[in-house]
């Protein structure tokens, strides 16, 4: 039996409930967005297997450049600054708040040269976004296996140094879409120190305008993104490693909810009633 006049009727039925229903317009807007993922994955694998041969680093400009195209498909800009100390030659660690599945293009946005990623194990086996996520170099850690995953920091800091890498980290964890940055954890901080590589933060500003889980709000949209200036680290010992936190994470927190405009008071955000009396 033909299937594609049941894919065609699925379409126009999804098309047609987008237009009536806000949730259905986030899950189609969600479900596009995995779609291309996974053909850009399998498109840029093709490309940097015939480029490169395999992986290497270098292949992170192709799948950068796919990524970024992303935006025009759900009309969202990035406003960026500071861009430059991203684009100093030298080894760093690049830590960022991390929001929800979107923090992909604004990664890609901004990606320096010869730059590789921290991820979680799981995503290795992603299909075509595992795929090219180990073309691009992307260093994988098993975070159920602490001894595995210490082990595994230690060869990036040796590498860091000696292949001029620079490696990108969310010390959060995890992605958090509540208004505020989560404690940070402390495997970028050990990594600077032991590689005596300065700390660059880069802010996103809140999705929350125009994407939300919560409320199913998924629209076109804005995001300020400011790379501060790097945090030094040599001389520093594993001794300083909660000093070194909580400074970043003081710094990104201010900047957060300053190019979000989310107001505080004594240091916290104000919840919904309270900024909407202000």
């Amino acid at each position: 039996m033909e299937l594609w006049p049941w894919l065609i009727a699925a379409l126009l039925l999804l098309l047609l409930l987008a237009q009536l229903s806000r949730s259905a317009r986030f899950y189609a807007k969600i479900g596009l967005y995995c779609a291309f993922c996974f053909t850009a994955s399998a498109v840029a694998a093709v490309v940097c297997l015939l480029r490169h041969g395999g992986r290497t680093v270098e292949n992170m400009s192709i799948i950068s450049w796919f990524v970024r195209s992303f935006k025009y498909a759900y009309g969202l800009r990035f406003e960026v600054k500071g861009r430059e100390t991203l684009d100093e030659d030298r080894p760093c660690v690049i830590i960022s708040n991390h929001q929800s599945i979107l923090d992909m293009m604004g990664l890609m946005e901004i990606l320096p040269d010869r730059c590789v990623q921290i991820a979680k194990r799981e995503l290795l086996f992603l299909g075509p976004v595992g795929l090219i996520m180990y073309l691009g170099g992307v260093l994988f850690i098993n975070r159920q296996r602490s001894q595995t995953a210490m082990s595994v920091m230690t060869d990036v800091g040796e590498r860091m140094v000696r292949e001029k890498l620079k490696v990108w980290i969310y010390p959060e964890g995890t992605r958090n879409d509540n208004g505020d940055l989560l404690p940070f954890k402390k495997g970028a901080f050990y990594l600077a120190i032991q590689a005596q590589v300065p700390i660059i933060p880069v802010v996103y500003s809140s999705f929350s305008s125009f994407y939300s889980c919560k409320t199913k709000l998924f629209t076109s949209g804005t995001i300020q993104v400011e790379v501060l200036d790097a945090v030094p680290t040599r001389g520093l010992t594993v001794a300083d490693v909660p000093k070194l936190l909580d400074t970043c994470h003081q710094a990104m927190r201010t900047r957060f909810f300053h190019i979000s405009k989310i107001p505080q008071e004594n240091g916290a955000p104000l919840g919904p009633d309270a900024q909407e009396a202000q």
